[in-house]
């Protein structure tokens, strides 16, 4: 328990954070979760600016490090472009 108003304040932000972050992190999945399952190179381009825009959301609000959405989003690139690529004939 806190002792000072100081603390208690905190600790309301910290839940408040919380809460917000969770709501953050779960629009990340089910967005790359979506791309991830695209079928279709349209699907996939509007899937991947979605994830984008949510990546650099999370990135604005510190919920997620700097690095960890460049990595994420360079990730999510790779796999996008690879359905939108035309297949290599042999």
């Amino acid at each position: 328990m806190p002792r000072h108003k100081s603390a208690e304040k905190r600790a309301r932000q910290g839940e408040t954070r919380a809460l917000r972050n969770r709501a953050a992190r779960t629009r990340i999945r089910g967005a790359t979760k979506e791309l991830r399952h695209a079928t279709d190179p349209e699907e996939a381009k509007k899937s991947l600016a979605e994830c984008t825009s949510f990546l650099d959301r999370a990135l604005k609000k510190s919920v997620m490090h700097r690095r960890a959405v460049d990595r994420t989003k360079s990730r999510l690139a790779k796999l996008a472009n690879k359905l939108t690529a035309p297949a290599k004939q042999q």
